[in-house]
């Protein structure tokens, strides 16, 4: 594997109360991610932190949307809902420290009408450190749009929470490894040694 990490961030996405909830059904299942952005943190690899953000100015959402086309027509689902904001916070475990970015998303890609990509070139990375839940959903959306955007990729398999293990499975060993490294994060740690 070649080593980018001086031009390398990486993304923590859709950690958020809500969606940790869903997925993470003991807190040892958030071990590799907070280890991950330690050894980030400590070797100077910038951490992101990618969430659903929707805004009341955000753009409408389809009903045909089959993830977020119904939540949208609820109505209240946004900031000035006290419940809401406690759910869409990102999960304690891991808190961004200050000056860390974090980057609202509408869709599920992590770069779907946010900032992403302006971040990233104006930072110079080229390299994705990829984590978050779900597999299947940003984590996968993600890794699709960035390589078609030719970054370098590692998936961090640890750092990865599904709620089906068998999709999870397929994905990280037969997909990803199309177009991206896949690594346990004690593997990616020992690499930026």
């Amino acid at each position: 594997m070649e080593s980018h990490h001086n031009q390398a961030a990486l993304l923590v996405m859709d950690m958020q109360n809500i969606i940790v909830s869903h997925y993470a059904k003991h807190e040892d299942a958030l071990f590799p991610f907070q280890k991950a952005i330690e050894a980030a943190r400590r070797h100077n690899v910038p951490v992101i932190f990618v969430k659903v953000g929707h805004r009341q100015d955000s753009p409408p959402i389809s009903e045909r949307n089959k993830l977020f086309g119904k939540k949208s027509s609820r109505g209240g689902e946004n900031a000035a809902n006290p419940a809401m904001k406690v759910a869409m916070d990102i999960h304690e475990s891991v808190q961004p420290l200050p000056g860390e970015l974090i980057v609202d998303k509408f869709r599920v890609s992590g770069f779907s009408g946010s900032n992403l990509e302006t971040l990233l070139q104006s930072h110079g990375i080229n390299t994705l450190i990829l984590s978050g839940i779900a597999t299947s959903g940003v984590v996968l959306s993600t890794l699709c749009e960035a390589a078609d955007k030719d970054y370098a990729l590692t998936v961090l398999s640890d750092a990865c929470l599904d709620r089906d293990p068998e999709v999870h499975r397929v994905l990280v060993e037969s997909v990803f490894p199309q177009q991206a490294d896949v690594l346990a994060v004690d593997d990616w740690i020992n690499a930026l040694i």
